[in-house]
């Protein structure tokens, strides 16, 4: 009887065994039911944007002249400091005046002995003249005494202009700024003697307005011609270290009329206002050529944006929750969007973050985020400005 027992106890105990793991496989086999992955979206939005050209270009002084002397002679003085602000005709050094001073004293005093000798001249030409007719003079002291007065007159002549050129030798020991603008560094200083247009003195650029400088390739000089045609450009010029929000808006003003050899480029000016001297002559500039706009383009952040072999493609969120994978066609980069010329219609939403967890057509959980933007004016992006990006494409992850 005792072993019978044992041996029911061992039986019930086996069965229970194997209910317990037969019920353990099946909880396994099953498991937790899979949780959809979370990904954050953003909807696609229409705005006026711009069609550009981004280029690198340095920024040019509006006006620059090299201060050179007139007249030789040794520098008595200098009137202003290195890196001022300089107003038109302010006096910038003095040449010693004093030998100029001289020749014009010379001068003066010969003009006043030609005409001392011009007015004896008339006087004994009138003279004669009175009494031609008494035969008491022959007709030819006559004739000379025309003559003496036309020789005394060129010689007064000559002798003003020989003042006039010793006034303004005169003038020239004083050497003014020929235009508003900046002062750089002086390149002589007091004691040194000059020549006559060839010592440079001084280097003065005007600041504002101030130019950028830039090229576009031959293959864009046709629309750049076209859009020209249709009104002035505007451009955005802004420093690199500068914020892309912080552009300043200038006017397309000088095409060139040569394609470089070289390079195939063309060389283009705009225009911009300087007045807190934010530009600086030979400054890199990044320069954003505005060509058109495009009304109502499709923008979605460029972040949504993914590469494949197939090209690019984003994943829209549907009404069922379920990701349905986009081929799409990209446009120009705006900022933190891109214009999506194809495959994407305005207010649909697409996947931010977490594409790499989304499979076609499988059930996503949304954290909206918000939608692509852009301020008034048609340039557009999140954080209100162009940036820079290739005519067309994006990238992303494959």
């Amino acid at each position: 009887m005792k072993w019978s027992k044992e041996i029911t106890a061992a039986a019930a105990l086996a069965v229970l065994l194997v209910i317990s793991g037969c019920a353990k496989k099946s909880t396994q086999a099953a498991g937790p039911p899979q949780s959809a992955p979370l990904v954050t979206v953003a909807a696609a939005t229409a705005h006026d944007v711009p069609v550009y050209l981004e280029e690198i270009g340095r920024s040019g002084a509006f006006e620059s002249v090299t201060v050179t002397p007139q007249i030789s002679g040794k520098i008595i003085e200098r009137h202003f400091q290195d890196g001022a602000e300089l107003k038109k005709d302010q006096l910038l050094f003095t040449i010693d005046p004093r030998p100029y001073q001289a020749q014009l004293d010379s001068a003066q005093a010969q003009l006043a002995q030609s005409k001392a000798a011009l007015d004896l001249a008339k006087t004994q030409l009138k003279m004669y003249d009175s009494i031609a007719n008494t035969r008491a003079v022959s007709q030819l002291d006559v004739e000379t005494k025309k003559n003496t007065v036309a020789v005394d007159e060129a010689q007064v002549q000559a002798n003003e202009a020989a003042v006039e050129n010793a006034k303004l030798n005169l003038d020239y020991c004083y050497i003014h700024s020929p235009i508003d603008g900046r002062a750089g560094m002086r390149l002589v200083d007091v004691g040194n003697v000059v020549q006559t247009n060839t010592t440079g003195l001084l280097l003065i650029q005007r600041l504002d307005p101030i130019y950028a400088d830039f090229t576009v390739t031959e293959a864009d000089l046709p629309e750049v011609q076209r859009q020209l045609s249709r009104g002035s450009l505007h451009a955005l010029v802004r420093i690199p270290s500068d914020p892309p929000n912080r552009a300043r808006e200038g006017k397309l003003t000088f095409v060139d009329n040569t394609v470089q050899n070289a390079t195939g480029t063309v060389n283009l000016r705009a225009t911009i206002a300087n007045a807190d001297h934010h530009f600086w002559p030979g400054q890199f500039v990044n320069v954003t050529l505005v060509l058109a706009t495009v009304k109502g383009a499709v923008l979605i952040p460029n972040q949504a944006t993914q590469i494949s072999q197939q090209g690019p493609y984003v994943y829209v969120v549907r009404s069922d929750q379920t990701a349905e994978l986009r081929q799409v066609t990209l446009g120009q980069r705006q900022g933190d969007d891109v214009v999506v010329t194809k495959g994407v219609a305005d207010g649909e939403q697409v996947i931010v973050t977490g594409q790499l967890t989304v499979a076609p057509g499988g059930k996503v959980r949304v954290q909206e985020t918000g939608s692509a933007n852009a301020p008034p004016g048609g340039v557009s992006s999140r954080s209100g400005s162009l940036a820079k990006s290739s005519h067309s494409g994006s990238t992303g992850k494959s």
